[in-house]
């Protein structure tokens, strides 16, 4: 499905990136309206706050509701600043429209839910508000893109995508694993959808959101949402990625935009060597798989079972310690020959399965 879509229609559409910065939660008004002038100080034009939060577990703030919606109002008549928030169920939808909120977002719990994004984008249905939306929990991309087109086929044009990052067990430095490969594979999917980054929840820490923020706007990404709050330490809900307006200012003030457009005859070269390369790694997992498909008829002459586990392990292992002496990331050159043993897996079993 082609979406149908508009530009956003937000003040710095023709500046990259366009920029959505406040608190977390919408805790107090008087949080609120000084972080919201501290801003606007600073040149921002999008003011962001949490009405509903939800939590991943009862028991803590999980915002202000109805209450908070008239500080966004008065926030948007002394500073000028377009509001966002997240809504989550058609009510919020309702409420978030009726008290002027501009900029609606749709979070990751949600987007993960088919039942709800039906529901909202019902709720939504002709509504000429911005409206963005988040990467599910999981790293589903036919998932944010079905929300895309729930959302889209309400006649929400004014569209865009938030890459918050993946919910992972295994936590390493950031919160959400950023796992870029995913936003890039939707912008060659849908290369007129706006995308903005979230280093905030990415990171989960308030050091790693300037070179998040740098990597964003490396990989050609439309804008960022980045959680600001005048006194972040005191914050009432994730305190420890939020920063001051005084040093989102600073991160904002140190990105280097490039052009994603110009290109060079350098360049050019450079790319026709990849080509050129990626053929080869095509000719050669061909014939690796070959090779696997002989096995995997040995085996089944002989009464071998497909996975051989020790042989599987001595594969990670010598490729692992191959990928490092080669400047290659070990945990990268792992995923490789993960996937490519999973196919030679398949290949064999085919084999084993044929009458």
């Amino acid at each position: 499905m082609e979406l149908d879509l508009q530009p956003l229609g937000l003040p710095s559409d023709n500046e990259r990136p366009f920029v959505i910065a406040g608190p977390c939660s919408a805790e107090t008004e008087e949080q609120v309206m000084t972080t919201a002038r501290q801003l606007a100080e600073k040149g921002c034009h999008m003011f962001r706050a949490g009405i509903w939060k939800p939590r991943t577990k009862p028991g803590g703030f999980e915002g202000n509701g109805e209450k908070a919606l008239p500080w966004m109002q008065e926030v948007k008549k002394e500073t000028g600043m377009l509001t966002a928030t997240e809504v989550a169920t058609p009510e919020h939808v309702e409420l978030a429209l009726k008290y002027g909120i501009d900029v609606l977002w749709v979070g990751a719990r949600t987007t993960a839910n088919p039942f709800a994004m039906q529901a909202l984008a019902d709720s939504m249905r002709g509504i000429e508000n911005p409206v963005l939306v988040k990467n599910p929990v999981n790293p589903d991309l036919e998932l944010w893109i079905g929300a895309l087109e729930r959302i889209n086929g309400a006649g929400v044009k004014r569209l865009g995508a938030i890459h918050r990052g993946f919910s992972s067990y295994d936590k390493k430095i950031y919160r959400n694993l950023p796992m870029w490969q995913i936003p890039i594979e939707l912008h060659r999917r849908i290369p007129n959808l706006p995308i903005a980054n979230d280093p905030s929840h990415i990171g989960g820490r308030r050091d790693l959101i300037a070179p998040l923020s740098q990597q964003a706007m490396d990989l050609g990404m439309d804008g960022l949402i980045i959680e600001s709050h005048c006194n972040p330490d005191a914050a009432w809900s994730d305190a420890s990625q939020q920063v001051t307006p005084d040093i989102l200012d600073y991160i904002l003030s140190i990105l280097v935009i490039r052009d994603e457009i110009v290109t060079t005859e350098n360049i050019t070269a450079l790319r026709k060597q990849i080509d050129e390369i990626d053929n080869n790694i095509m000719d050669l997992l061909a014939k690796r798989m070959r090779v696997s498909r002989e096995i995997g008829q040995y085996k089944k002459e002989h009464g071998m079972t497909v996975l051989q586990t020790s042989r599987y392990n001595e594969i990670l292992e010598k490729r692992g310690a191959q990928g490092t002496l080669c400047g290659i990331n070990a945990d990268c050159v792992k995923q490789i020959f993960e996937a490519i043993h999973e196919e030679s897996v398949n290949q064999q079993i085919e084999i084993l399965n044929k009458k």
